[in-house]
């Protein structure tokens, strides 16, 4: 006589061993993602609309998600982002203020000095301000620094003072939109415009210092993002007029290093934001992020190759070989 069920008591008694979670598996659990289906532990779910998800399906949920971007392409991190490179950029100003203040002993003429009217040779109180100064003959002699070092260098506070405030109330918002890297590119392209310009324009013998080239610069950027946003640009347009007309009518301003970065600024904030986006799948992204750095490259090249045909010029001039 047979029985079927005969020592099945002891194996029902016997319960089947508990799933362990995929990410730690000495961790016993009754519980799984309800996308994956996957076990996982109370430390690796995260509640979702339905059920709670494991960390590497949020993971995944937040790459496939759409990204909120502004109109040049730039992830939209936070609502109130850090404007890291604006103040990084006033820093450096002022740093380099203090340092030819303390050289020349003096707030409000650290670019002050003399010229030999026998030789025409400046010397400056500040020897940082001599070195970094926009001068074309010394540009045509090689001393390519000037291009850019003139840009952080500052005749006076009040002239400091003056261009830092337009930076702190335009770089923030300019920054926002373009990205940091991008709002970098164009600041540091719309300097080189305003000296590349002041060198072919200004006298042989002009000294020209300041950020103001840059800071024009910003505001053709701003006036591009607020066209390409179909917004008003009027105001931004007003502060340029005003500022023009202030450079054309206040002696010892230079009209052509602030034409010439708010032109360069405006190009190569146009060729970010005007760049065919596409933003709806990835490669159309980077796709529009490729072309908008090969466009600054271009205006790069421009301003350069500008700069070269007047070093060329200049030396003609100067009867250098």
């Amino acid at each position: 006589m047979t029985n079927p069920g005969w020592g099945g008591a002891a194996s029902e008694g016997t319960p089947p061993p508990q799933p362990r979670c995929v990410r730690h598996p000495d961790r016993p659990t009754a519980l799984s993602c309800t996308r994956c289906g996957r076990p996982a532990c109370p430390d690796c779910l995260r509640a979702a609309s339905v059920g709670h998800q494991c960390v590497d399906c949020v993971a995944a949920g937040q790459r496939e998600m759409p990204q909120a971007r502004t109109v040049s392409g730039a992830q939209i991190r936070t609502q109130n982002p850090t404007p890291v490179v604006t103040y990084a950029l006033m820093a450096l100003n002022v740093l380099i203020f203090a340092i030819t203040a303390l050289q020349a002993k003096s707030l409000m003429d650290n670019g002050g000095g003399v010229i030999n009217r026998f030789t025409g040779v400046a010397t400056f109180d500040s020897p940082l301000f001599g070195r970094l100064v926009l001068a074309p003959d010394l540009v045509a002699q090689g001393e390519w620094i000037r291009l850019l070092g003139s840009g952080f260098l500052h005749f006076g506070l009040v002239h400091l003072a003056v261009n830092m405030f337009a930076l702190w109330v335009l770089g923030r918002d300019t920054e926002f939109v373009l990205g940091r890297s991008r709002y970098l590119a164009v600041y540091l392209l719309a300097l080189f415009g305003g000296s590349a310009s002041a060198l072919t324009f200004e006298s042989l013998g002009a000294f020209t210092a300041g950020a103001s080239g840059a800071i024009f610069g910003i505001m053709g950027a701003q006036a591009v993002l607020l066209l390409r946003m179909r917004r008003s640009a009027n105001p931004i347009l007003a502060v340029i007029g005003l500022n023009i007309v202030i450079s054309l009518t206040v002696p010892g301003i230079s009209l052509w290093g602030h034409i010439g970065g708010l032109v360069v600024g405006a190009a190569a904030t146009a060729v970010l934001v005007y760049a065919p986006t596409g933003q709806r799948t990835a490669a159309d992204l980077a796709r529009s992020r490729t072309l908008g750095w090969v466009g600054l490259a271009a205006v790069g090249v421009l301003v350069a190759g500008l700069i070269a045909l007047r070093v060329v010029g200049l030396r003609d001039q100067m009867g250098l070989a």
